[in-house]
């Protein structure tokens, strides 16, 4: 009896034991499971990328009025213009933005969640910008880009719109429809030197060119709107000490460097900075368009350019602006913020949109240092996208060229 009750005693502790191995087995490995999802749902989270970098689509959305962001992450979602809705909320909330817009938007499967946030905190059109008898131009966007949609969508040309902006007699006729308004580009001391007369001058808006006779009713409209809007600025300009084409100009620079209304107000104050200072104004969108490239990272031959619009070359103001600006963009350089920090250098996170400014070179390269690896990793993604944009337009040319 002692014997068997050994015996039985040591396979009971044995299966014991096999099973308490079995369950930590099971324990161990669902840690690790669970351990594995954690990271996977953080790395998610934080991944802002595109959901296909390589498309070359373009998708109408519409946000409705009053849609929070998590309907607003539904829509794109819906659209499939978006990767992933975690990291859209994730950004929208960690970067504290509550200010985005209803409208229509073109997004594409290629655009960051960075892009996507920045067109909506600046609003879309009320308007359905798939309607063949529209045309948008949107904030920042240069006279060069307006012309090509300008061909791609009506039945007027690249060169017939270009040559408009630039005809000495039209100019004339819109400088005494809308007084005040182009005056001060005439008086510049660089006025030889600029390349599109009517950049800065054109509205961020959506037109019916239907509407119009020929390409200069076209750009009339676009140049109204400006008046419209700008006039009421006016005395805020005067008592600024600057000219509507200088406003315009620090604008259009604060239009791109900037992701919202805070942001913006703080690099017109950095620029304020810096002309107080005789420093250049340093700005990567003045040195962009001076090459008339759209590459995110620029290199130190780039800088170095000779063009008069290079504004890491030149002090001042350059020619002039540098794409059409959006009022909200003309008000934050009439209203600069924390220019009593002493802040004279600015660097952006490409990849939240963050912004870190300094008051002395040192902390600045500190600063620009911390963020290049990643700003250069988000750069390289972003001329990826464009390229294949690019592309995808130079084909759809060609082939509507060959009708």
């Amino acid at each position: 009896m002692d014997d068997l009750s050994r015996l039985n005693g040591k396979k009971s502790r044995k299966g014991l034991w096999i099973t308490l191995g079995v369950v930590a087995v099971l324990l161990l490995g669902g840690a690790g499971y669970g351990g594995y999802q954690y990271y996977t749902i953080q790395k998610d989270k934080t991944d802002y990328s595109a959901l296909n970098a390589k498309s070359k689509k373009d998708v109408q959305v519409q946000i409705k009025a009053g849609s929070d962001s998590a309907t607003i992450a539904k829509d794109l979602d819906k659209a499939k213009v978006l990767r992933s809705e975690r990291a859209f909320m994730n950004y929208v909330l960690t970067n504290n933005v509550s200010d985005m817009k209803a409208g229509y938007y073109l997004f594409s499967p290629s655009d960051t969640v960075q892009e996507m946030v920045k067109s909506l905190r600046q609003g879309g059109s009320a308007y359905p910008l798939n309607n063949k008898e529209t045309i948008t131009v949107r904030e920042g966007e240069t006279i060069s880009n307006i012309a090509n949609e300008v061909a791609a969508k009506t039945h007027f040309t690249r060169d017939e719109f270009l040559k408009a902006v630039n005809d000495d007699a039209f100019f004339k006729r819109l400088q005494a429809a809308y007084p005040g308004l182009l005056d001060s580009e005439t008086t510049s001391d660089q006025k030889d030197q600029i390349r599109y007369k009517l950049e800065g001058y054109l509205y961020p808006a959506t037109y019916n060119w239907k509407d119009a006779k020929n390409v200069n009713e076209l750009i009339n409209q676009m140049v109204y709107q400006d008046y419209t809007q700008l006039k009421g600025q006016f005395d805020a300009i005067k008592k600024s000490g600057k000219t509507v084409h200088q406003v315009l100009t620090l604008a259009s620079l604060v239009e791109r460097e900037g992701i919202d209304e805070d942001s913006r107000r703080t690099i017109a104050g950095v620029f304020e900075n810096r002309l107080d200072v005789k420093m250049p104004l340093q700005s990567d969108i003045a040195t962009k368009y001076a090459l008339d490239t759209d590459k995110t990272n620029l290199s130190n031959e780039d800088v170095k350019s000779d063009n008069p619009y290079n504004l890491y070359k030149f002090s001042g103001y350059g020619p002039g602006p540098f794409n059409n600006p959006s009022l909200q963009s003309i008000q934050a350089v009439l209203n600069p913020k924390d220019r009593d920090k002493g802040y004279l250098y600015f660097v952006a996170n490409l990849k939240t949109g963050k912004v870190f400014y300094s008051k002395d070179y040192d902390e600045h390269l500190g600063k620009s240092g911390d963020l290049e690896s990643t700003n250069e990793l988000v750069g390289n993604a972003a001329d990826s996208s464009n390229a294949a944009k690019k592309s995808s337009n130079t084909t759809t040319s060609s082939a509507t060229s060959s009708k």
